[in-house]
């Protein structure tokens, strides 16, 4: 069979047409697969999800008695820098209700349930502080603990954790029959109790930085959540509040966007920077500790400042000469992220200027206090050990009273004394123990009083001298 025509022409065989048509049916149902498995339109129930977060914003006696509960015993978590104790708290706090209430209000133009939102959440926040303030005041433990430091400055890692976490908590409500666990998890993960209970811990012990800096991130947090809330309404398109007259429709709708807008700038600029900051960090510690070497020389500490765009690197060992710390410096220029960054080296040779000054009040503060810690226990064992040795020392001394010698020189100077007697008398507070000597000294019938005491006064200067002893007790025989 001979075949002619363009060479453009194609010939479709049986067997390609069915491949073509299993390719087809192939994508499709990975298409109808992958549309069925992320698709959450289809079993959310709005009216419901409106309805529940309108009922979680409420805050109210058993809510209002939960949450002064649940930041009592967040503190104590902080306090013991306890984590289980912190997330059992978690768990049981009800702040998430007007975050969420917030951003859906503002999503679904719903000017009423925005206004009930704000009000509870300062309510929440006024309580928790307060609490926390109460606590921390009267408790007898105020040291900072890591979980409390923890909450002091926000990072990146907890922007990132609020969007995803508010993301996870209102596609768990938007859920026909919301799934708790989720919700619970969420609760955990963004944290928002402890840096409240920080803001009280804060003021209670007068540092203004750790209550602003646990503001800053709580604020962050509720931010984000209700962001991420206002970002999945809008998705799944739930309906907006209708308003019989037009006028006030279009200015609440005015008013939503104007708080959509607000919130969501400064929130955007916060991630850059937040980003920044992270990335510069970052940088700066694998910069460290990749370039930052030479042999014979050790790094013992740096430190790193994102404002000013400074690094300091603090050496100990060899000397590094100049043109390998210019190796560096040009090293720096060309690393991304820190082409800005001035590099500061500062080294144990060197004992000019600053970088002596900076060497004997960081880095010898640092390994005396090491050592310091380190060998405490030792001193202390030590210092019980001179105790009983001036202990020691002090029974000797008495006992090698020359007491004849005295006896001779006391009846020569005073002639009014009749008995001389010396005793030692042992005492103790249960912590350590103390030698007295005791003179007893016998006068004459016809010696008034006060010249009696006035010879006593005398007989004790004489006997300290004589003895060497900073303390003894001269008696009367009564």
């Amino acid at each position: 069979m001979s075949t002619s025509g363009n060479k453009d022409d194609i010939n479709i065989t049986p067997n390609d047409e069915e491949f073509e048509n299993v390719k087809l049916n192939t994508w499709e149902s990975i298409k109808k697969f992958l549309i069925e498995l992320f698709d959450i339109r289809s079993d959310t129930d709005r009216d419901a999800t409106i309805d529940a977060v309108k009922k979680d914003i409420s805050f109210k006696g058993h809510t209002a008695w939960i949450l002064i509960f649940s930041i009592f015993v967040a503190s104590i978590g902080l306090n013991v820098s306890s984590t289980a104790v912190v997330i059992g708290a978690m768990l049981i706090s009800p702040l998430m209700g007007p975050i969420v209430g917030i951003g859906l209000s503002v999503a679904i133009n719903d000017v009423e349930t925005l206004k009930r939102s704000l009000i509870n959440l300062g309510v929440m926040v006024f309580l928790s502080v307060l609490t926390a303030f109460l606590y921390f005041k009267l408790s007898p433990l105020t040291e900072e603990t890591p979980e409390l430091i923890a909450r002091t400055y926000p990072t990146i890692l907890d922007v990132l954790i609020a969007i995803f976490g508010g993301l996870g908590l209102i596609v768990a409500k938007t859920k026909s029959g919301t799934i708790a666990s989720v919700i619970f998890g969420v609760a955990i993960a963004t944290a928002l109790m402890p840096p409240l209970c920080t803001v009280g811990y804060g003021l209670a012990v007068g540092s203004g930085e750790y209550a602003l800096g646990a503001m800053y991130l709580f604020s962050i947090n509720a931010v984000f959540i209700a962001l991420s809330t206002f970002i999945v309404s809008k998705i799944l398109r739930f309906p907006l509040v209708r308003y019989a007259n037009s006028k006030r429709r279009r200015r609440t709708a005015q008013i939503a966007s104007a708080i959509a807008i607000a919130v969501m700038v400064p929130s955007i600029y916060l991630f850059i920077n937040l980003l920044d900051q992270q990335v510069f960090e970052n940088k700066t510690r694998d910069f460290v500790r990749t370039i930052i070497k030479y042999e014979g020389a050790e790094v013992v500490k740096f430190t790193h400042d994102y404002k000013s765009k400074n690094i300091d690197v603090y050496l100990i060992g060899r000397p590094v000469p100049q043109n390998k710390i210019n190796d560096w410096l040009a090293e720096l220029e060309k690393t991304e992220s820190l082409e800005q960054t001035h590099l500061r080296i500062y080294q144990g040779a060197d004992q000019s200027g600053e970088m002596a000054a900076k060497l004997s009040g960081e880095i010898k503060a640092g390994i005396l206090e090491d050592l310091y810690v380190k060998n405490e226990q030792i001193i202390q064992g030590k210092d019980e050990k001179i105790r009983f040795l001036e202990n020691q020392v002090a029974l000797m001394k008495v006992r090698n009273v020359p007491f004849k010698q005295l006896s001779e020189e006391l009846k020569i100077n005073y002639e009014n004394v009749e008995t001389f007697s010396f005793s030692n008398k042992i005492t103790t507070n249960f912590q350590k123990m103390d030698t007295l000597p005791v003179i007893n000294i016998g006068w004459k019938k016809d010696i008034s009083a006060k010249e009696k005491k006035k010879e006593l006064k005398k007989i004790e200067n004489w006997l300290k001298y004589k003895l060497k002893l900073d303390t003894l007790q001269v008696l009367e025989y009564q």
